[in-house]
């Protein structure tokens, strides 16, 4: 018996030892429960976003508990939602009817520090970046007139991918990222929300720079960058620099230089991923701090354009520490039988949670249909363990947006586009999907 007893917990430490093993490598156990991909809740039947206007989705607390998002819908209305955790109910709210057809138009969300969120808007190399208060604070119902920003850099490329952010030991002072006229990363600033500093280029690259923002809302702006668009750079590098009383620094608290003297070149700034060096191209994704406030990037590595893989680089205090994490698949829109894919770059893509950057939410191709999965690092991003959210799809799931913001546990923790059809961003019909599980009826 006791020599049975001894063979039996050997062999179940066997299969927890496969089962774990299996997991860190990508493997999934089964669920029991799990919601069907059917299962999760529309925030919206219509609606799609870019990846380079943030934020997008943000949890906010005060009288209310609700998640408020934005995107564009395929009339090309830019809209607002609140979902309520208390009574499940959504509010959706029309800021700019037929502004464009254009998925690089979707709104950005920025609460002040009354409790009223200013949602910015523009459309893709727009004439003008836009701007709505609402009128109570933690209510999309009415909404002040709109007001245009009255500042850019010189060129002919307008306005696209608005980013705005508030730093409270700066006297609430706000700024607001876009590209700009120059077709580089710029941005104002205003004590006030009303008054605007001149605009400035934050980042001189290569002929297009991409950014992914972050801050800590206290003192710190992080940014996460390349040389410019995949398709135009060969060898498109990932970058990081960040902002902080008026000077630029890398992750390691060296001084790069004051404001002042900007814009920003790459070659001074933290290589955080060299092109050269893996033989393939990059594009970001994404960009998180961790609990120390250091930061977390997540982006794509395009050796081909029919084979991306998302990678996970964490600054751990002293190096930046750089893993593969999963392979991608192909490029996600549906070109056109006999047809060039324009945009062979377009992952489904990835990104962190903001609350915990050791989760990420990424989409990828599973027996031929993109899919939704929550992947967990304990260890910085060396081994990961994975969990599906949307399995066995009819439709593409793509795009994820993590809820800035969010408390631990809360659901929705991610939103993404759930495709019914996507050939371009200016052909395309998405819902906006979240993991809240839709109610029985």
């Amino acid at each position: 018996m006791a020599q049975l007893k001894k063979i039996g917990f050997i062999l179940a430490l066997v299969s927890f030892s496969l089962l774990l093993a299996g997991s860190f490598a990508g493997q999934r156990p089964a669920l029991e429960n799990k919601p069907a991909a059917a299962d999760w809740q529309d925030l919206t039947p219509d609606g799609a976003w870019c990846w380079f206007a943030d934020p997008r989705a943000v949890y906010h607390e005060g009288r209310l508990k609700r998640t408020y998002a934005g995107w564009v819908n395929s009339a090309g209305d830019i809209q607002v939602a609140a979902y309520d955790y208390r009574t499940g109910k959504i509010e959706i709210s029309t800021l700019k009817a037929k502004l464009e057809r254009d998925d690089h138009a979707n709104p950005a969300i920025l609460f002040q520090t009354d409790g009223r969120l200013r949602v910015f808007y523009a459309p893709h190399n727009g004439g003008k970046m836009a701007y709505r208060i609402s009128v109570n604070p933690e209510d999309i119902s009415s909404w002040a007139e709109e007001t245009t920003l009255s500042v850019n850099v010189p060129g002919s490329y307008g306005y696209t991918y608005p980013n705005p952010y508030i730093l409270r030991k700066e006297k609430n002072r706000m700024y607001l990222f876009w590209r700009g006229g120059n077709f580089q990363p710029d941005f104002a600033t205003s004590p006030d929300g009303k008054n605007w500093s001149e605009a400035r280029t934050l980042i001189k690259g290569g002929e297009r720079p991409y950014v992914k923002y972050e801050s800590d809302g206290q003192d710190t702006i992080h940014f996460a960058f390349t040389d410019g668009h995949p398709r135009n750079e060969p060898f498109n590098n990932i970058y990081y620099a960040c902002y902080r009383n008026g000077v630029l620094y890398r992750a390691d608290g060296t001084q790069i230089k004051p404001m002042s003297k900007l814009p920003l070149l790459p070659s001074e700034a933290d290589k955080v991923y060299d092109a050269k060096a893996h033989n393939a191209r990059a594009w970001i994704w994404d960009i998180a701090l961790d609990a120390r406030k250091n930061p977390v990037i997540v982006y794509t590595s395009l050796p081909e354009e029919n084979r991306h893989f998302y990678r996970y680089a964490h600054w751990n205090g002293k190096r930046w520490n750089d893993y593969e994490v999963a392979a991608a698949g192909p490029w996600f829109p549906k070109t056109p039988a006999g047809k060039q894919e324009p945009e062979p770059h377009y992952s489904a893509g990835i990104v962190l949670d903001h609350t915990d950057p050791s989760i990420v939410y990424l989409s990828r191709q599973v027996n031929g249909v993109f899919e939704l999965e929550r992947w967990v690092t304990p260890d910085g991003g060396k081994n990961w363990n994975s969990t599906p959210l949307t399995e066995k799809s009819a439709r593409d799931n793509v795009r994820p947006v993590a809820v800035r913001n969010q408390k631990r546990g809360q659901l929705p923790s991610v939103l993404w586009m759930q495709n019914f059809q996507y050939v371009h961003y200016t052909d395309y019909r998405s819902a906006i999907k979240m993991n809240v599980v839709r109610e029985k009826k």
